[in-house]
């Protein structure tokens, strides 16, 4: 399993952008890269839901509420998944977590909130 620290939340305008990152800074390389990498999100009053993933091989998928606005990508030789949010809406706020998931189960990253109101 693997620590995971996320950052780059925060509060932004309507139609603004924001960064997330999530590090695994005491992972060994080869193990993060193994690793399937998401983030979610959890609204109030919902289910946490998948927003994004990238697979080891650097394979995507998303959900359908962001395509085109978000981008997921990973840099394994520094062990972080970033999530690009583009274009974003109110309706976008919420608690956003990195998942790994690994032959030894998975793992979860503290949230980071991100806020979207003018």
């Amino acid at each position: 399993q693997l620590n995971l620290v996320e950052s780059g939340g925060g509060l932004v305008q309507p139609g603004g952008s924001l960064r997330l990152s999530c590090a695994a800074p005491r992972a060994i390389t080869s193990v993060f890269n193994a690793h399937t990498m998401a983030w979610y999100r959890q609204v109030p009053g919902k289910e946490r839901e998948l927003v994004a993933q990238i697979g080891d091989v650097r394979d995507t998928r998303y959900a359908d509420f962001v395509k085109g606005r978000f981008a997921i990508s990973r840099n394994n030789s520094r062990k972080v998944v970033y999530l690009q949010m583009n274009s974003l809406k109110p309706e976008d706020t919420g608690v956003y977590y990195c998942n790994a998931v690994g032959q030894r189960g998975a793992s979860w990253g503290q949230g980071t909130q991100v806020t979207v109101s003018s």
